[in-house]
């Protein structure tokens, strides 16, 4: 898909509408020239009224002729109500909602496939507002946009294209009526495009400030930054406003200037029409059909207008829909590769994050052999977690090989780069479900007794044994029913069930209280074994028996080795140590 679509005109909106059905597109096209079929039938069942009333006020009335004109009517509108009612099976036969359900399935394809980096840019209210209202707003694309531009632009063409053959005077007073419009119209939807686009984008910043209001209001509520003191929503909200206010008289001036032209520009047909019949060269009953045809003329010029916003709704939603799906995933390398050993190696590494100049890694080399412990220190921005990220291949280094098992990341596909890999992050993410699914998770085959075994391991079984119903009680949103010990066992427990060959631990006892964080640590020593095991470490207790330890500041290593040896060299490692052994060293006398 393009990464624009402005379904201004028929053709636009029907390719948009094309792309947007996928594999319906052919209903959609018969759909549409169904509808073709049905305002052609319409405009010339209009275009009866002048022969008809022909008939009615000749010198003499012909009632034959009246009565075969009327019946001609009858079957073109009839005509046209069978083409609009099967027009519409697209929608009747719910083929409509399949597309809608298809999109969201095509997004979420592209959520989990997209590079991490790019996911990360999305606010949580931008990415819930496209899957929601966003596809319900472009599947009318396939069939309300384009059926309504049908209905603007054929009648209307038609009266036209027959009146320059009764009376040319009349219609090309309402050519020029219908060229004015067009330009009017594009003005309008202009400025409406932009101000549902800016719109938009406002709604979606308020939508995650709300979300992320709701979710800290405990903390919001601690540090009394609720109400009006909420800073970030309340900028979000005035924001919003103000962009809807600039919206809104944007798209009032047009609508006015476009009801005056309609309004003038049809009494200045008819004063003609009434001018031509005072001077005898135009006939009453071609009048009469001119004043009927003239009403109905209006009607679409009406109808475009005032479904602007529907139109400007369409085009904001297709467009944050096709930038997403323009998103294409990080490129696997030939020959695709299957990971068999599991060390991994960083050589001269450099990466910066996306729309920074400044790198987050600078020429960094290191080896992490397969199944040992490596612990990586340093204070925090020092560049340890964008060295995680880079090996969950967050994004591609600007220079330099990340490589595991000696093979080029690039080269291994995502999936199978995550299925070798285990996470078990400081801050813990629990679904809202119970606790047996939070755990299989890691595992989704695998059964009730293997879930309750990694439990074991983790040392969860014995709380989860206490919970009202066990391994099906509910965790909460967010896992908000546990403890911060207990959602991080159980998130060990899911990593245990997995059994993956490389282990990345960031940092996850640092917010622990005591008790939690020997059963956390009994769980991760279970958790590790014979693994490829990567710390995140701000405790450098925690992991001086490591094999090896890199020390990160400013995107470098600036050293490597064992606690003995960086002990013996005296420099940067040494200094955190002795830091962290005078503050344990504090003792506050009592009274």
């Amino acid at each position: 898909m393009e990464s624009k679509i402005k379904p201004t005109t028929f053709l636009q909106s029907y390719r948009a509408g094309k792309t947007i059905a996928g594999e319906n597109s052919p209903e959609y096209k018969k759909s549409m020239l169904l509808f073709i079929a049905a305002f052609t039938a319409e405009g010339l069942a209009y275009l009866c009224f002048f022969p008809l009333l022909s008939c009615l006020f000749a010198a003499e009335p012909s009632a034959g002729g009246a009565a075969l004109w009327l019946f001609a009517m009858m079957l073109l509108v009839a005509l046209g109500l069978y083409c609009r009612w099967y027009g519409h099976d697209f929608d009747f036969k719910g083929t409509i909602v399949d597309v809608a359900h298809r999109l969201r399935l095509n997004l979420g394809e592209k959520l989990k496939s997209m590079p991490l980096e790019k996911l990360y840019s999305y606010k949580t209210g931008t990415l819930n507002n496209v899957l929601s209202v966003g596809v319900e707003y472009s599947v009318l694309s396939i069939g309300i946009v384009s059926s309504v531009i049908i209905q603007t632009v054929i009648p209307p063409v038609l009266l036209i294209l027959v009146t320059f053959v009764i009376e040319w005077h009349l219609a090309f007073a309402m050519l020029v009526l219908f060229c004015i419009a067009v330009p009017v119209q594009k003005w309008h939807r202009s400025g409406s495009s932009k101000g549902k686009i800016a719109c938009g984008k406002a709604l979606a910043q308020v939508e995650s400030d709300v979300l992320e209001y709701v979710q800290g209001l405990p903390v919001l509520r601690s540090t009394n930054q609720v109400g009006e003191r909420s800073v970030g929503l309340q900028t979000a909200l005035r924001h919003h406003k103000k962009v809807q206010t600039r919206s809104v008289v944007e798209l009032i001036a047009p609508m006015v200037v476009m009801s005056g032209i309609v309004e003038i520009g049809l009494i200045a047909v008819l004063t003609i029409g009434v001018f031509m019949i005072a001077q005898g060269s135009l006939a009453l009953s071609v009048a009469a059909a001119l004043l009927v045809i003239i009403s109905r003329f209006s009607e679409p010029l009406s109808l475009f207008s005032n479904l602007t916003q529907v139109f400007d709704i369409v085009d904001a939603a297709l467009i944050k829909i096709t930038e997403l799906l323009s998103i294409k995933p990080l490129a696997v390398s030939s020959p695709p590769a299957e990971l068999q050993q599991f060390d991994i190696a960083f050589s001269q590494v450099c990466f910066a994050y996306a729309k920074e100049d400044q790198y987050a890694l600078q020429d960094v080399s290191f080896s992490i052999p397969a199944g040992k412990l490596t612990a990586l220190v340093g204070p925090s921005g020092s560049g340890k977690t964008t060295i995680t990220k880079l090996i969950m291949r967050y994004a591609d280094p600007r220079k330099g090989i990340v490589k595991i098992g000696g093979t080029d990341i690039k080269q291994i596909r995502q999936e199978d780069l995550m299925k070798n890999l285990s996470v078990v992050f400081q801050d813990v993410y629990l679904f809202d479900d119970t606790v047996l699914n939070n755990i299989r998770m890691g595992n989704p085959d695998a059964t009730d007794d293997q879930v309750k075994e990694a439990a074991q391991k983790a040392f969860c079984h014995e709380f989860i044994d206490r919970l009202p119903d066990g391994y099906n009680t509910a965790v909460g949103d967010i896992g908000g029913a546990m403890s911060g010990g207990e959602k991080q066992r159980i998130s060990i427990a899911r990593a245990i069930l997995k059994d993956a060959p490389i282990v990345m631990l960031d940092e996850p006892t640092a917010a622990l209280d005591t008790q939690s964080e020997v059963a956390v640590q009994k769980a991760i020593d279970t958790l590790v074994a014979d693994k490829t095991v990567i710390v995140i470490a701000h405790r450098l207790s925690t992991i001086a028996g490591a094999d090896n330890i890199l020390v990160v500041e400013e995107g470098k290593i600036a050293e490597q080795g064992t606690h003995a040896e960086l002990m013996t060299l005296n420099k940067r490692y040494a200094a955190m140590w002795h830091a962290q052994q005078r503050i344990k060293a504090w003792n506050i006398p009592g009274n």
